[in-house]
């Protein structure tokens, strides 16, 4: 995939304020983008929600799908930022052949990263966006950025950690199955509003909402994890 062309700024005092300016726009991309998809959100429209005029937009992006690329760019940037320390946990307990629990609590840093991601408000124009590329309504900058850069290392890694809690190997049919029924904890809260909470009978996901998924979430993490790992352990032994 080509980079973003990002025409340089003029002079050092004003790389702040374009940078923000950037910024501004990006987020009101992202927003109209996931609201209307990308047909029928206008570059003018954007620029308008940004408090920028047309010319502000194409300076910085050139046009339209220059706009949706740095909109995939900065999605998947601030990903790979939020995951990075417990990514290098979880590498550190595989490398230093941890024990169980250590390797069950790097499990859980993940998908607490991964909980407090979806449960944030801001993520919605974000996930609504990533719906439509896969629901084929927009180009797929988004969804293959994260694919390559997100999924695959990170889905290799769990694996990994997986394998070793339950005394498995990461390439092991089990192992992969087991993996994807606790993505299937989260997966329910991914894209909300939705089915969740027409079935919660919220109108919405608050802080205080939040905090209750993502406790009952590792919860039942936490309880499958040990289970697999204490029949591994007797499997061993006896």
């Amino acid at each position: 995939m080509t980079q973003t062309k990002r025409p340089r700024h003029s002079a050092a005092g004003g790389y702040a304020r374009g940078d923000e300016t950037r910024q501004r726009i990006i987020d009101a991309a992202i927003l109209l983008f996931g609201e209307r998809g990308y047909k029928d959100a206008s570059t003018r429209d954007i620029a308008a929600a940004a408090g920028v005029n047309a010319p502000a937009l194409q300076y910085y992006f050139e046009n339209k799908e220059g706009l949706y690329k740095a909109c995939a760019e900065y999605i998947t940037d601030e990903l790979q930022a939020r995951y990075a320390p417990f990514l290098q946990r979880a590498k550190n307990a595989l490398k230093n052949h941890a024990d169980g629990e250590t390797l069950i609590e790097a499990y859980l840093d993940m998908q607490s990263t991964t909980l407090d991601t979806v449960l944030t408000p801001s993520h919605l124009s974000k996930g609504r966006l990533v719906g439509r590329e896969l629901a084929g309504e927009a180009p797929n900058f988004t969804s293959e950025l994260l694919q390559e850069k997100m999924k695959r290392p990170i889905n290799k890694l769990l694996l990994e950690l997986l394998a070793r809690i339950m005394g498995t190997r990461p390439t092991d049919t089990i192992t992969r199955i087991r993996l994807l029924t606790l993505k299937g904890l989260v997966l329910a809260f991914y894209y909300p509003p939705g089915a969740c909470l027409e079935l919660l009978g919220w109108k919405d996901i608050d802080a205080a909402k939040s905090r209750l998924i993502k406790a009952d979430v590792q919860q039942q993490t936490r309880i499958l994890l040990s289970s697999w790992h204490n029949a591994a352990q007797l499997a061993a032994t006896g």
